[in-house]
């Protein structure tokens, strides 16, 4: 697959991803952590947001193509 069409495809899914996760995330630190303190909230937000870029780093490796060695 030409690596054009990896980048094209790739940029789709990391804005589905951002998207999808981010309700995720609002979604259950919404349920669990209505009465939660606030340092517990801020812990969650600062994970949850660190945790999005695991999964859009293996879109990117796969978005720049095959590593070529010569």
């Amino acid at each position: 697959m030409p690596v054009r069409l990896r980048k094209f495809i790739g940029t789709f899914l990391i804005v589905a991803l951002v998207i999808l996760y981010a309700l995720i995330a609002t979604t259950i630190a919404t349920l669990a952590l209505a009465q939660s303190p606030w340092w517990v909230h801020l812990l969650y937000f600062l994970g949850s947001g660190v945790f999005w870029v695991v999964p859009a780093m293996f879109l990117i490796k796969w978005m720049a193509g095959p590593v070529h060695r010569s």
